[in-house]
């Protein structure tokens, strides 16, 4: 018998439709029950490809026993995280300061009023590892909630009053030297060998990448030489699909070899963005990064791609209830799918019969390439050849496994990353494609997600869920200005005005910055500046804003932007590696300028490929925006805050004035 999940459209929580567990979706129906019977809510956070969350279910939430304790003694409440990111925030805030970590799932004890007074993350059905069994961490906590009543109550009211301290907005003064201490500060949690920033488990961590992708182009050579031994490392490790392209979640060791090997569609977004942007500024890295840009681009356009341009979120770590077990490869495996080649190959990709992990083998790409090509007699173009035949073999031979899972709900947010990358990546490689498909995704993110001038957040199978939240309208309107850039189509522009102002309407806080959220059952507001694996919504919104209030000359705009930022300069200044997103917002801001093209001009066309992390371009006939008024057709203007240096009209002249701009 399925319980009320069943009516749900997150393939997380229909995951759990079926559970013994009496399940609620987070809502007013779980909520009133909770107080007519005065009973906690159990809250448990999770998504659809979360490894733990799948081993959580099979041992705890199919097991009677433990569903009769929940449902006799609780309100069990199921939450998709992805789908309702402000709900994970904030009781993820509140689960570290209880316990100094977080991470899913995340299983939280609940007032009827909603404010949280213990929690954790994953527990075994049986005591392990120093670890209380989940059946004995609910009954402590119902004998507690019997017996101990003022101490669970003082508990949530402490809490409570430390989590909106900690939400609060913190403004401050900017040091002068911002971006230089910002960038120590990032080195010295950087890995000098392996690259990244801290050790294992290793991240990503996009949004400093693409900071650090700035500062090399503002000359910074410390930012230049540890971004280059990054983008190198995370290429040859396992941490990217070595056969089908695409970057894991993270790896779980400092050399990038062994990932957690689920696929994030946000992450695919900002690495294939940084790599496409990397080739245009390291020239000697070209063929590399450029590959690695087009995998992953391709990875996504061929797996996680809907039917009508939309982008799914995920696919999971997972697959015949094993992790990794799609992706790993066992040296007889790669025989049959390889034959004669296979010794070659096996180099090229670091195979050994013993294996690299757990006796089984994660793709590596670190042997020599030169020194294979000279071994096998191969042209730079016939090796080059050869190992693309190798890795459609593979690709081919592991097609025939059980995939993981693909969560094919759609994120308004993850969708506005995948948006920005397509189309600066189709406008900087030349890639007709990948602006086609750039279209095609506004085209249906605006049609079917857009509801009463706010664009909501998730969609999933025809059903779009009523939450809308600042990420989304401030990562799709950066999407939808980058395609206006790389396609001079001013429809995208206007699509991203509307949204910048609906979230100066929906979301700017009368007490300073951002709002996330417009939940008003939350116990505290969700603002949240601090970066995770792609950048806040505060920060897109205030690079929004900059750009657009450029374009549009609405000094309002860039006003707001400002005060955003200043709202909380005393992170930017503590915690760099924490928000780097709105340190890159920061310099579009103080550094940032407009390059006004007016058309016809065969500028517009040239200067569409170069890398300008902090210029917004500008394409179009005299007037059609503010930034083109009074400009003449065949001339570039280059300007910062309106004030414009002197016109030119070829491509030489426009790079010097760049050069001079910039160098000053």
């Amino acid at each position: 018998m399925p319980n009320r999940l069943i009516h749900e459209s997150s393939p997380y929580l229909l995951q759990h439709a079926h559970n013994p567990v009496d399940w609620y979706p987070w809502g007013e129906e779980a909520f009133a029950k909770a107080r007519a019977e005065n009973k906690p809510i159990f809250l448990s956070v999770g998504y659809a490809t979360c490894h733990w969350c799948h081993v959580m279910e099979r041992e705890s939430f199919e097991d009677p026993e433990i569903a009769r304790l929940l449902n006799a003694h609780f309100v069990p409440v199921k939450v998709d995280r992805e789908e309702l990111p402000d709900v994970d925030q904030v009781y993820m805030t509140a689960l570290q300061a209880m316990t100094g970590s977080g991470g899913w799932p995340m299983n939280m004890f609940l007032l009827p009023d909603l404010r949280p007074f213990f929690g954790g993350t994953y527990w075994p059905p049986e005591p392990r590892h120093g670890l209380p069994s989940f059946r004995q961490v609910l009954l402590g906590v119902h004998q507690a909630w019997l017996n101990q009543k003022k101490e669970v109550l003082e508990n949530a009211e402490q809490l409570t009053a430390f989590l909106q301290e900690q939400l609060r907005p913190r403004p401050g003064a900017l040091p002068e030297g911002l971006h230089g201490e910002a960038l120590a500060s990032l080195l010295r949690a950087a890995d000098p060998v392996y690259g990244g920033l801290g050790g294992a488990p290793k991240f990503p961590q996009a949004p400093a990448l693409f900071y650090l992708l700035t500062l090399a182009w503002l000359g910074r050579q410390p930012a230049r030489e540890h971004l280059r031994l990054t983008l190198r490392r995370m290429a040859e490790g396992g941490i990217y699909d070595q056969v089908g392209g695409g970057f894991h979640r993270y790896a779980t060791d400092r050399v990038w070899r062994i990932p957690h090997f689920e696929k994030m569609l946000y992450d695919n977004a900002q690495l294939a963005r940084v790599y496409a942007a990397a080739s245009l500024l390291f020239e000697e890295e070209v063929p590399l990064y450029r590959r690695i840009a087009h995998e992953t681009l391709g990875y996504v356009l061929r797996e996680l791609r809907g039917p009508f341009g939309e982008f799914w979120s995920a696919q999971d770590a997972d697959s015949e209830g094993v992790e990794g077990r799609f992706y790993v490869w066992r040296l007889e495996e790669f025989r049959a799918a390889l034959g004669p080649e296979a010794e070659a190959a096996a180099r090229l990709f670091g195979v050994l019969e013993a294996g690299n992990w757990e006796g089984v083998n994660v793709l590596e790409r670190r042997y020599p390439e030169a020194t294979l090509r000279e071994e096998l007699g191969l042209s730079e173009e016939a090796y080059g050849a050869w190992v693309e035949g190798v890795r459609q073999r593979l690709y081919q031979a592991r097609a025939r496994r059980t995939p993981p899972l693909t969560d094919d709900k759609v994120l308004a947010d993850w969708n506005g990353l995948m948006l920005r990358a397509l189309a600066e990546a189709g406008r900087w490689l030349g890639e007709a494609k990948y602006l086609e498909a750039a279209r095609k995704n506004a085209t249906f993110v605006l049609q079917n997600m857009l509801q009463d001038g706010l664009l909501r957040h998730a969609w999933r199978q025809g059903r779009l869920r009523p939450q809308a939240y600042l990420s989304d309208q401030a990562h799709y309107g950066l999407g939808l200005l980058a395609l206006y850039e790389a396609t001079g189509e001013i429809a995208w522009l206007e699509a991203a005005r509307r949204l910048a102002e609906a979230l100066l309407e929906h979301f700017w806080d009368a007490e300073g910055g951002f709002r996330d959220s417009l939940d008003p059952t939350l116990p505290v507001q969700a603002k949240d500046v601090h970066d995770g694996p792609y950048p806040s919504g505060t920060a897109a919104a205030v690079e929004l804003l900059f750009r657009l209030g450029a374009l549009y000359e609405e000094a309002g705009w860039q006003k707001a932007a400002l005060e955003g930022l200043e709202a909380h300069a005393q992170a930017l200044v503590r915690n760099p590696l924490g928000h780097a997103g709105l340190l890159q917002a920061h310099l579009v801001g103080s550094q940032g300028s407009e390059l006004a093209v007016v058309l016809p001009s065969s500028l517009a066309q040239e200067a569409a490929r170069w890398f300008l992390p902090l210029t917004t371009l500008a394409f179009g006939p005299p007037g059609s925006l503010p930034v083109l008024r009074g400009r003449q057709p065949g001339l570039a203007y280059l300007c910062r805050w309106g004030a414009c240096r002197m016109p030119v009209e070829d491509a030489q002249a426009l790079k010097e004035e760049l050069r001079a701009l910039y160098s000053g």
